[in-house]
């Protein structure tokens, strides 16, 4: 029996986010990202064709070199200017009821303590429907923006998110016990100071006492997504990840990257099952190949390949200049996102692939283009490689989705590739059939951990 996939939409509060140049066809409609009801519009469209959720990722810097010229970036709208996807939650939390509300925040750009707080305070809004794609930045302009002299090495930003959680945890799951809130009017009573406790962190980067101020959300941890595809990345996902949002070039790629990841996970001490897969995916559909075509054409019409180089952020030099295309990207300093450059490896094994390689792939990857039933066959394909699910990449908004919701999806709920209804409940419920994160994950073991008299709000001396 055909288990259904998950489908997120993929989306930035910005005017070119993936597929760069498109924001300039007449349809496109992503360059009014300021406008709220573009984005209110389109969750209820998204809700109709039942996505899983929607996927905001974020940037807190300029793609390319630190203090490069960022002429293309600004001219592209290349993810500047870009808003906060946390505001915008907050109000897609009050138009939808089912869809979840996935966003993007990097270890360098809120404290820990903060943080959780806003989570929490999103997750009691919106009935426990949010998520958050934990990353570590791959910007040097990033790091610059908060007062770092660089990027700190590739794999030593994993350790700071490790950390990061760890505090995040003991807010989330430990700083209050489960029954802590009373509301007890007649005995005046809101919340029981004795169960609830002071997390008195101390770390590497974070001296954190506590307690949380929120109290315990729907989901308590949000469903937790990652996108590393580094082996260091990996290792990371395999100890904290729900969900996975992978890129291979290809199914076969896929089912290596979903095979080793899983192989951690259980090497981490939880099952393989414990993640979900995501495979980012961009849509070509038309009732007959000649429509397909013509459909390719329209598309690669406004694609801008200076964009997508600028997006690469490989070879590009303060000048705004770039390296020749024929370099080899392993001549070429990499401190930003390696998993994609490992993935492209694994693709040419034969040679080290080049500056030409790499913006092609980046033009060309993810694409499923054809009749309905034919994506639905390549979907398959897709999934008996080991994915769960698809980040739905759009070309255009509101085009891509509703396009989706009309052509596509009625062929994957016949072939029993897609959900026919919404399953009530968190988001993490619907993933996986719970509310809380199991008790096999990280997360779990700060449960009940501070319940001595000295962590408790309330105690003295």
């Amino acid at each position: 029996m055909t288990t259904p996939l998950l489908f997120n939409a993929f989306l930035m509060n910005t005017a070119s986010h993936i597929h760069h140049g498109q924001w300039r066809h007449p349809a496109a409609r992503q360059h009014e990202f300021n406008d709220l009801s573009l984005w209110t519009d389109l969750a209820r469209t998204l809700e109709e064709g039942l996505f899983d959720a929607m996927f905001f990722a974020d940037v807190t810097g300029l793609y390319g070199p630190a203090g490069g010229r960022y002429a293309d970036n600004v001219t592209e709208g290349l993810q500047i200017p870009s808003n906060d996807p946390a505001i915008l939650l907050g109000a897609l939390a009050a138009v939808t009821k089912d869809i979840g509300l996935a966003y993007t925040s990097n270890v360098m750009q809120n404290h820990p303590f903060n943080f959780a707080r806003q989570v929490s305070t999103l997750d009691h809004l919106s009935g426990g429907r949010v998520a958050w794609n934990i990353v570590t930045s791959t910007q040097e302009n990033a790091a610059r923006n908060f007062g770092l002299p660089a990027l700190v090495e590739h794999d030593a930003r994993y350790d700071w998110a490790d950390e990061y959680l760890d505090v995040a945890y003991k807010l989330w799951e430990g700083s209050w016990d489960e029954d802590a809130v009373l509301v007890d009017k007649a005995g005046g009573r809101h919340a029981d100071p004795s169960r609830i406790h002071k997390i008195h962190h101390t770390g590497p980067r974070y001296s954190v006492e506590g307690p949380h101020l929120p109290a315990p959300s729907p989901q308590r941890t949000p469903l937790l997504f990652q996108a590393g595809g580094s082996e260091r990345g990996i290792r990371f996902a395999a100890r904290h990840a729900e969900a996975v949002f992978i890129g291979p070039p290809d199914p076969e790629g896929a089912r290596q990257h979903t095979a080793t990841a899983r192989a951690a996970a259980i090497g981490a001490g939880r099952r393989g099952e414990d993640i979900k897969f995501f495979q980012g995916l961009s849509f070509i559909v038309g009732s007959t190949h000649a429509e397909v075509d013509r459909q390719r054409a329209d598309l690669e019409e406004y694609s801008s390949v200076t964009g997508y180089l600028t997006h690469s952020s490989l070879g590009i030099l303060p000048d705004g200049s770039r390296l020749p295309e024929d370099t080899e990207l392993r001549d070429i300093p990499n401190n930003g996102g390696q998993g994609f450059v490992d993935w492209l490896r694994r693709a040419n094994p034969d040679r080290e692939p080049t500056l030409a390689d790499l913006a092609r792939n980046r033009i060309q990857r993810g694409i499923v283009a054809g009749t309905p039933n034919e994506i639905a066959d390549q979907l398959a394909r897709w999934q008996q490689a080991g994915i769960d699910g698809v980040n739905v990449i759009n070309w255009r908004l509101p085009g891509s989705y509703l396009e989706f919701n009309e052509r596509i999806l009625p062929t994957l709920q016949r072939r029993g590739l897609a959900k026919t209804a919404y399953s009530p409940g968190t988001l993490r419920r619907k993933v996986f059939g719970h509310d809380r994160l199991p008790e096999n994950h990280p997360g779990a073991r700060y449960r009940g951990a501070f319940r001595t008299a000295g962590d408790r709000v309330g105690a003295t001396g």
